[in-house]
């Protein structure tokens, strides 16, 4: 583990930290940060590789091409979504990108399939299937192993979450920032929390994410080449009644001189089975910090958050 500053997250190693050891710093992590960084993470580099040149590929592709695979039917759950679309919570402006999502992959005839829509994919790029296939289950994997330092670092079994995120809704997104001015003002991506249980993020070291301290200052978080940024999302907030923040962060227009270049990053959104119930957990609340809020299903609060940032159209 390495420490670059009093107000910089450490770097632990996720294949050379002693488990119980891994699971107590990333837990000060969180709680401290809500954030953590994370080398050693055992992610394919030739598969990550491989799926950064499809991405580019893909995005460079003319906007009607792109729009045939438009995510607009499905509240953007799968396929492409289009620049400009999405909106932080809260926001005025709308966000300076565009995506492409891909998710799970079910069984024929499971019933979670009436919540989680099937995947789309581009047929102009033959191997953007297999390979973000195998980029899904690989981050899916180290998710898993996140959540079980996670829970163990809650007083928990390292294994409490594996039934609730047996066939989450997890997604996986491809995000492009294009180029702007050098006189753009504003950000790339509004200030804003995520709604899953935890993030796993690869491309964070172009620079311009930054998070927000508990002190109110905004601070960027700058990963060495190759490492996995992970943050708390709402979903773990809730289930841990807030004593795992959930914290703010946007991505800002870089320094002039790297206006002129493209951001790419690779999100992925590590959900709950959307039957799951999320409840605060009872080691997590006490008389200095009690419940919050009310048991609600994962496919729900989903469906509440989407509604917040654009994505699906407010019944």
């Amino acid at each position: 583990m390495t420490q670059s500053g009093p107000d910089q997250m450490p770097l632990l190693s996720l294949a050379n930290m002693d488990k119980a050891a891994f699971a107590a710093a990333l837990g000060t992590s969180f709680r401290r940060f809500g954030f953590a960084m994370i080398c050693d993470h055992g992610i394919d580099q030739a598969l990550i590789d491989r799926g950064w040149a499809l991405a580019r590929s893909f995005f460079a592709l003319p906007d009607e091409v792109k729009s045939r695979h438009d995510a607009l039917g499905n509240g953007g759950q799968r396929g492409y979504t289009a620049f400009g679309r999405e909106i932080a919570k809260g926001a005025r402006e709308n966000d300076l990108k565009e995506f492409w999502h891909i998710g799970r992959d079910l069984p024929a005839g499971d019933s979670l399939g009436r919540t989680m829509p099937p995947n789309v994919w581009p047929e102009e790029l033959p191997d953007f299937r297999p390979v973000f296939t195998r980029l899904f289950g690989q981050f899916d994997q180290v998710g898993a192993e996140l959540l079980s330092a996670v829970a163990l670092c809650l007083g928990l079994e390292a294994d409490w979450f594996d039934d609730p995120i047996r066939n989450g809704n997890s997604i996986l997104r491809l995000l492009h920032y294009p180029p702007v001015s050098p006189q753009a003002p504003g950000i790339r991506a509004g200030a804003h929390e995520d709604i899953n249980l935890i993030t796993l993020l690869l491309g964070a070291e172009e620079g311009g994410l930054e998070l927000k301290d508990r002190s109110g200052n905004w601070l960027p978080v700058t990963p060495p080449p190759g490492a996995l940024v992970i943050n708390v999302g709402d979903m773990l907030q809730r289930l841990t009644n807030h004593v795992l923040p959930s914290t703010s962060h946007r991505v800002v227009n870089p320094p002039p001189q790297r206006r002129g270049y493209s951001r790419y990053s690779m999100p992925f959104f590590l959900h709950l089975r959307p039957d799951f119930v999320i409840d605060a957990l009872p080691q997590c609340v006490s008389a200095a910090n009690p419940r919050r809020d009310p048991p609600i299903s994962a496919h729900d609060y989903l469906t509440e958050r989407l509604v917040e940032i654009g994505l699906v159209a407010k019944e």
